[in-house]
């Protein structure tokens, strides 16, 4: 009797692991739904941008589920099998201020599908609810401590979810102990380090253990510091839209930097490269409507305009 050959490991520059929702936005015209969630907005804007992908979620068996996955499937990223195994699939409801920041009302589960067989690829990237909802968080936590590889991770605090400081910042600290690259947003700083400055902030997360952090701060641009630089990158000026998904295009294109760019130390050149990319993917995403991330062909139009606008400045 012959034994069957066992099944191949799946190969992928980057694995995202990561919540999948419908986002509920109200209009004037009335509600209308787009797929959301952090993980897939990263998910679908590392698809965009010609990075092989990966996507490891919890959907339901319904129809909101089936347009998330046609959805990513669009950027070319793949669901990790088993991920239908929901009673329904999450939603997430936003409400939009006069600037276009939004505000969300969650309804959702989280508990990850087995992982079998496992997905090889060169970057594991997390974030968000995704390692601080329980079940799946714990699940999250056993899949990061057995990766090899480059991981990024993303809080995307939601503090309507946490309502616990302590327990949120100290698993936040933890998930970030296993970190290559932790990336923060200004708001997400603020709640988890409350009148810390930007490099304080910076300075802590590497005594962490990531080699890279990096914060983002709308149109003051961001800020990226490793243990030998720190450079600040400014925004491009742009005519905003919402920033709804604008920090998840910059996580998608700082990722792809990274595959793309895998070499040598994160020096201030290095550093300015990945700033630059990421925020001229999130410069694109909130110059429209929704998690709309760039295309390949978008960012590099976006690159040559902020090197345009530096130029002009500069003059």
């Amino acid at each position: 009797m012959h034994s069957r050959p066992a099944p191949s490991c799946p190969e992928t520059d980057v694995l995202v692991v990561g919540e999948a929702l419908i986002d509920i936005i109200d209009t004037a015209a009335g509600a209308v739904e787009f797929p959301g969630g952090s993980g897939l907005n990263v998910a679908f804007g590392l698809g965009r941008l010609g990075i092989s992908t990966a996507f490891l979620t919890a959907l339901g068996n319904d129809h909101r589920s089936a347009r998330i996955q046609q959805h990513v499937a669009g950027a070319g990223v793949s669901v990790v099998p088993g991920a239908v195994n929901l009673p329904r699939t999450s939603t997430a409801t936003a409400c939009l201020d006069s600037n276009g920041s939004a505000e969300y009302d969650f309804d959702i589960h989280w508990e990850l599908p087995p992982l079998s067989p496992p997905v090889l690829a060169k970057v594991l990237h997390t974030g968000s609810l995704a390692t601080f909802l329980e079940p799946g968080a714990k699940q999250v936590r056993i899949l990061l401590e057995s990766f090899s590889g480059l991981i990024t991770y993303d809080p995307n605090i939601r503090p309507t979810l946490l309502p616990d400081h302590a327990a949120a910042l100290r698993t936040f600290e933890e998930t970030a102990a296993l970190a290559t690259v932790v990336k923060l947003s200004s708001e997400d700083a603020r709640w988890l380090y409350p009148r810390w400055s930007p490099a304080a902030v910076g300075n802590h997360l590497l005594g962490l253990g990531p080699e890279l952090a990096v914060m983002t701060d709308g149109v003051s641009g961001s800020y990226l510091w490793s243990n030998t630089a720190d450079v600040h990158v400014p925004a491009r000026a742009v005519v905003v839209k919402d920033t709804v998904g604008a920090g998840d295009s910059y996580m998608s294109a700082l990722i792809a930097g990274l595959i793309e760019d895998p070499q040598g130390d994160f020096d201030a050149a290095r550093l300015t490269r990945l700033g630059t990319a990421a925020s001229g993917a999130a410069a694109v995403t909130v110059g429209r409507h929704g998690a709309n991330p760039p295309t390949r062909a978008e960012l590099t139009e976006s690159l040559e305009l902020m090197l345009t606008f530096r130029k002009n400045s500069n003059d």
